[in-house]
């Protein structure tokens, strides 16, 4: 015997058809039942009943604020290492960076560099804990060593 067999029984059939009629939602016949939504609707789907004449609510147009779009992750990253690297120097990957504000994987929070120090699992690993740069995970030191400029290779194009 499988078990949708068991699953629905004279009773919870008859109580299906009942809160089906009645205007409830799946949600509500599947807890008056005792099964799941999914096995509501499977179970209405298999036995024909639809709702055909009840009217759908109309789709909300929208207004000319929600129509703009919002700029792309990759674009407002893009902007912001070419501010981060047009605003000073290039640092060279052989430039220190101080690491006075370290920092464990409990005490780091969005306001702090998440770029690892040391090994995972080693007695002095933890994070560098700096002030990140705006908009990005890491401080400018170690958003330069993470996103160097022309690093990937360039496929050439033919």
């Amino acid at each position: 015997m499988s078990s949708n067999a068991s699953t629905w029984t004279t009773e919870r059939l008859e109580r299906l058809k009942i809160g089906f009629e009645a205007g409830w939602s799946c949600r509500e016949i599947a807890v008056d039942i005792g099964v799941s939504r999914n096995a509501v609707i499977g179970k209405l789907s298999r036995l024909n009943l639809t709702r055909e004449g009840e009217p759908r609510p109309p789709a909300r147009k929208k207004n000319a604020t929600e129509r703009t779009r919002r700029e792309p992750k990759p674009r407002q990253q893009y902007r912001l290492l070419q501010a981060l690297y047009d605003g000073s120097q290039p640092a060279t990957v052989d430039d220190p960076i101080p690491g006075t504000h370290c920092c464990s994987l409990f005490e780091l929070t969005e306001a702090r560099c998440r770029w690892p120090i040391n090994t995972p699992g080693a007695d002095d690993f933890c994070f560098c804990g700096n002030t990140p740069a705006a908009g990005l995970p890491y401080c400018p030191g170690h958003s330069r060593l993470a996103y160097r400029p022309g690093s990937r290779q360039r496929v050439a194009q033919g």
